[in-house]
């Protein structure tokens, strides 16, 4: 039987819902609850990089109502039963292992390296599991989410001028420009797009120091930088309980995500990657200023 490739298994999903103009990083549905990046019921941790992204497109596709998720194990641990017949969703995890190579060192001992092994593992949603309830959504900040945004631009000391009708980050003079508050429809949609320019901001050595995207397909390193730009955004806003929609539309760049994804198969897990680390830089802002609350 052949080995499964588990990260063309993983692109294909994103390629199959980029032709039908869905983004599977979306989180498109009732945002209710207080903290919506996909979080595991047993552990209390939340899932990382990829993994956001695969459990959202499958919370979207299947309609889920909640972001938690378990293992089979862990759910019978906590006294659930997965119904029979559900299916579960792939994530991934990385594995250190060590190997040696041609190289010896001063001692005339093998020099070795570590290689990051990429591994499988199967959750299945609290929407499939009898016998477990959802807790209360967590509060994760001591104010509110449009609030949170301001704190986040003002911490980050990154310059956002207002005016004009384009959103964009000048890499030249580390600025952001974008339109004045009230060509959006909302303070959500507002939001949303200072965090995607924040997220470009990100890139400089000094913040993620996120390295270039070689490719070979037309507009490849721009359109990754988007992806991973939106992809932070996104994010960004879920965990402060916000949705919005960009105000530069980015359905144009499916076309070249989806040559990016044909072509390289670790596209989606890098941009991925490098979105997490910057998101987590942009909500690091806000968590050094969180109120603290009364016992």
């Amino acid at each position: 039987m052949a080995k499964t490739n588990i990260r063309q298994q993983i692109t294909d999903q994103f390629i199959h819902a980029l032709e039908q103009g869905t983004r599977p990083w979306r989180c498109t549905w009732d945002q209710s609850q207080t903290f919506n990046i996909p979080v595991n019921l047993s552990t209390g941790d939340d899932y990382h990089g990829i993994n956001v992204a695969i459990l959202w497109a499958m919370q979207l596709d299947q309609k889920y109502s909640t972001g938690h998720w378990l293992t089979y194990r862990q759910a019978q641990k906590l006294g659930g039963q997965v119904r029979k017949d559900e299916h579960s969703t792939p994530a991934v995890f990385y594995k250190a292992i060590e190997k040696e190579t041609d190289e010896v060192d001063a001692d005339g001992e093998a020099v070795t390296e570590q290689i990051r092994i990429m591994r499988r593992f199967n959750v299945f949603n609290l929407d499939q599991i009898d016998g477990l309830d959802a807790p209360d959504p967590r509060p994760r900040f001591g104010f509110e989410p449009i609030e949170a945004v301001e704190r986040i631009v003002n911490a980050t000391g990154i310059t956002v001028l207002h005016g004009g009708a384009r959103a964009c980050y000048q890499p030249n003079t580390d600025i952001i420009t974008i339109p004045d508050r009230d060509r959006f429809s909302s303070a959500a949609d507002y939001s949303v797009t200072v965090l995607h320019e924040l997220a470009h901001a990100t890139k400089t050595r000094d913040r993620c120091n996120r390295p270039k995207y070689e490719a070979s397909v037309r507009k490849g390193a721009y359109a990754f930088e988007e992806l991973v730009a939106e992809m932070t955004a996104t994010y960004a806003m879920s965990a402060l309980g916000l949705h919005g929609q960009t105000f530069e539309d980015s359905a144009g760049y499916i076309d070249y995500w989806l040559s990016i994804l044909k072509e390289d198969q670790s596209a989606i897990f890098r941009a991925a990657a490098q979105a997490e680390t910057a998101y987590q830089w942009l909500i690091g802002h806000l968590r050094t200023q969180e109120t603290p609350r009364a016992a």
